[in-house]
């Protein structure tokens, strides 16, 4: 039986991965992410993932090796994770009241076979309005340093977010209704 590789150590994708049963092995990719702006966001998040999943997959080639990258996209703009929280207020105070795009790139190697899949999942959440008060709040709450965006779904979502239309999961870091078949598809079973 093959065995699972996550490329990240985002706790929010190890977490999503057991509470499915998987129990993936977590070898963080040593790569440093592209940020142009000569790609869509979902060129972006497909190159990233890709570009961690193969880091790791050429020093296992047996492993199914699941690499992933997310972003929040509102219009045009952007959104990574934010160096400081003066970013993060920035990124907050943007995207309140409006609808924006969570895109999440999926890569999933297996080097021996020859196996590389890449998708992209994208999911609309709208904020709801918020002061400048309940900005401060959530983000002594949302430790938004490693979020894209700023924000986490999981974190006290009613805060913030008026409505999520699609994958919840891929909000949180990792869209399961497309990894779950994509793993089993690779002969990576639940346990």
């Amino acid at each position: 039986m093959s065995r699972l590789i996550l490329a990240s150590g985002s706790p929010r994708r190890i977490q999503l991965l057991r509470e499915a049963k998987f129990e993936p092995e977590v070898v963080p990719a040593d790569v440093e992410e592209l940020w142009c702006d000569f790609l869509t966001p979902t060129e972006l998040t497909l190159f990233n993932a890709f570009q961690k999943a193969a880091a790791v997959a050429i020093r296992h080639p047996d492993a199914v090796v699941l690499g992933a990258d997310t972003l929040v996209a509102l219009g045009s703009e952007v959104f990574g994770k934010p160096r400081d929280l003066v970013e993060a207020r920035r990124m907050l105070e943007k995207l309140v009241g409006k609808t924006h795009d969570v895109i999440t790139g999926i890569s999933l190697i297996q080097v021996r076979v020859g196996r590389v899949i890449t998708r992209a999942v994208h999911t609309a959440v709208k904020f709801r309005p918020l002061t400048a008060t309940e900005i401060e709040a959530y983000l002594k709450i949302a430790e938004p340093l490693d979020k894209a965006g700023a924000y986490a779904a999981q974190k006290s979502p009613d805060l913030i977010i008026e409505q999520i239309d699609g994958s919840l999961t891929n909000v949180v870091g990792l869209p399961m209704e497309l990894v779950w078949p994509l793993l089993t598809s690779a002969g990576i079973h639940p346990g």
